[in-house]
């Protein structure tokens, strides 16, 4: 992605920028008006300089004196990174995982819906699953081709994902969140962000079990 002045913005700073609207929405919630860099340094574990620097990157800047205007910073972040009309998204493999993501994400976002779901079990196939249709997984190309739907996200067994995601990428997806413990081989163009679960706690299992040490040894 790129800002106003055609530089390309990197993902790192896009995660944070999310993540600063999240914690907006809340102060927002809670009937704030205005935060300064310090304070959302603070609760999003970044620098001071480092949230000026994002902001700056979108073209935002706040006052010293009065820090930055939620609403006005919000309305900022959102022009950015989300898409002018409401942009599709299809969910390929219904199992727990799948339903669990259909379910979190109904009425979560005014720019992000999930239009459609696939999966070959035949007890699912044909059914609304959390309002979402759900066809067989043979259909990918012909469905997302007709919904336009660009985003896809894949919940499907190791040895199903890749066959899948060469469909979507054949179909017009041009960026898959993967949450199949693999690595998928896709053409260079296509934005994919592996979400490998167990990995996950097994590096938070690592690190817990070093602060147990620490705390044991102190």
């Amino acid at each position: 992605m790129k800002n106003k002045n055609g530089n390309t913005v990197p993902e790192k700073n896009i995660e944070r920028l999310l993540l600063y609207r999240r914690i907006l929405a809340n102060l927002r919630r809670e009937k704030k008006t205005a935060v300064f860099s310090h304070q959302l340094a603070l609760m999003s574990d970044a620098s001071p300089a480092q949230v000026r620097r994002d902001f700056m990157l979108i073209g935002y800047f706040g006052s010293p004196v009065r820090g930055y205007d939620i609403d006005q910073l919000i309305q900022s972040i959102n022009e950015f990174v989300d898409a002018q009309e409401v942009q599709k998204v299809t969910l390929v493999g219904v199992g727990h995982l799948g339903r669990a993501i259909l379910n979190y994400f109904q009425g979560r976002s005014d720019k992000l819906a999930i239009t459609a779901a696939f999966d070959r079990n035949p007890e699912k196939v044909g059914r609304v699953l959390h309002g979402i249709h759900c066809y067989p997984t043979e259909r990918i190309q012909e469905i997302v081709k007709a919904e336009g739907i660009d985003v896809a996200i894949i919940t499907v067994p190791e040895s199903e994902a890749q066959d899948v995601a060469d469909r979507l990428v054949q179909a017009g997806i041009r960026g898959i969140l993967n949450y199949a413990p693999i690595k998928l081989n896709l053409p260079p163009e296509i934005f994919v962000d592996n979400r490998d679960m167990l990995l996950a706690v097994e590096k938070i299992a690592f690190f817990a079990r070093r602060r147990i040490r620490k705390e044991s040894v102190s």
